[in-house]
């Protein structure tokens, strides 16, 4: 994962700033930045958000002109700098007092102010999301999930538990006559899935809901992979799009290992299936670190040059690879903690009592991040947002099972006393 950042880091992209494809590109940085020993690659993600100035693409409905917002909102919850998280909660509240309501027909000037493209299920939701994580305001989450159901409704397919690309595409087959169902439209919607669970209460209404989409593309989605680990562009008709594809097949990666590390999709059905996925992406790792296979922009199956790369197929691989390296982390004692309050509590201190004297490393089991923790005698103390009502899990680990673990914990700055003592 670092190589491959490095290398990208080193030949940026020419696109604009907050672009969509930069955007896909910093949550992989960021996904990375959370397992990292060093803070380099979260000074990078800093400094993209202040030479943007902290802003969104300029279409203002737009879920493509929205997914970097998923990287300010991170920063925020990590450095606590109202700047990085101000013009993201602008233009939400914006949306929010003059929505725009009307057709998501894909060829109706204006549709694309709503989630009209399955892409935007990855761009748009976990941003919202991200931004009730944020500032406690459940309004940004609830939003999300009414849009989200609103877009399924319209492009789900429940008999192929598959996702049209837009409505272009309800009436055309590929050439062996079946659907036509994008690998890259199919692995945003499932890994934007994933990124929104990561902040829907268990408590709240429309969990269950999410859950039960999720497990049933995970299922459809296990039986196309590929004999080589990889999903062609094309996941009905595979043989027509013979090229290997990178961004699709770690999108798709990414979300069925979260699904495990989650508990939501069962271990000896889908991790073999994680591990082949895995190797299938290293093996178009470069020895320079340069990733390829990456299908081009685009909307459609497609053929491509095998040594095509994209910033957004970086942030893919990414995010795939910080939930195969959890995969390896489940031996841990699983901590949960509840908040009882029907208040929303943010950094919330968790005071946790040890019984020996080994260093601990602590993540947080929804979104895989190793958090800076603190060690007084037999007391280890880490930080925490709770939204209403809701319980959360940890993952307590020998912190010889995370190295990156022991200098995060190493670098952090101290913590206040103020806690909440957990149970296991």
């Amino acid at each position: 994962m670092e190589r491959v950042a490095d290398w990208q880091l080193a030949h940026p992209s020419a696109h604009e700033p907050t672009h969509w494809t930069q955007g896909v590109g910093d949550a992989g940085f960021m996904a990375l930045a959370n397992l990292s020993c060093t803070r380099k690659v979260r000074d990078a993600m800093v400094a993209m958000g202040e030479r943007n100035g902290w802003q969104l693409g300029a279409r203002a409905y737009h879920a493509d002109d929205h997914v970097v917002g998923q990287t300010y909102a991170e920063l925020y919850l990590q450095l606590r700098d109202p700047a990085m998280l101000a013009p993201l909660k602008a233009r939400f509240d914006a949306i929010l007092a003059e929505p725009h309501e009307g057709t998501l027909e894909f060829t109706v000037p204006g549709n694309q102010d709503r989630w009209s493209w399955c892409d935007a299920l990855f761009m748009g939701p976990s941003a919202w999301a991200r931004l009730t994580a944020a500032t406690g305001d459940a309004r940004y989450r609830d939003h999300a999930a009414s849009a989200w159901w609103r877009t399924s409704d319209y492009l789900y397919d429940k008999d192929e538990h598959l996702y049209y690309r837009d409505s272009n595409y309800f009436a055309r087959r590929e050439a062996n006559g079946r659907k036509v169902f994008w690998a890259r439209g199919n692995g945003w919607v499932l890994a934007g899935l994933a990124r929104t669970l990561q902040y829907v209460p268990a408590n709240h209404p429309a969990r269950a809901r999410f859950e039960q989409q999720f497990r049933e593309m995970a299922a459809k989605v296990l039986t196309l992979q590929q004999p080589d680990g990889m999903w062609r562009a094309s996941l009905l008709d595979p043989d027509s799009y013979p090229t290997r594809e990178t961004s699709g097949t770690a999108l798709f990666a990414y979300a069925l290992a979260w699904g495990i590390n989650q508990g939501l999709l069962d271990r000896a059905v889908f991790e073999p299936g994680v591990r082949r996925a895995w190797s299938a992406l290293v093996a178009s790792v470069q020895p320079d670190g340069r990733l390829t296979h990456v299908q081009p922009i685009g909307q459609a199956p497609t053929g491509f040059a095998e040594d095509a790369t994209e910033v957004y197929g970086v942030g893919t691989f990414l995010l795939a690879g910080s939930e195969v390296f959890r995969m390896a982390l489940q031996d841990g004692t699983t901590v949960r903690v509840t908040n009882p309050g029907d208040f929303y509590r943010a950094d919330e201190m968790i005071e946790l009592p040890l019984a020996s004297d080994t260093a601990q490393a602590v993540m947080e089991a929804d979104t895989s991040r190793l958090l800076p923790t603190q060690r007084i005698g037999d007391t280890l103390l880490f930080q925490a947002n709770f939204a209403p009502g809701e319980q959360r899990r940890f993952l307590l680990l020998p912190a010889a099972a995370a190295a990156a673990a022991r200098r995060l914990s190493a670098t952090a700055s101290r913590i206040g006393r103020r806690s909440t003592r957990a149970g296991t």
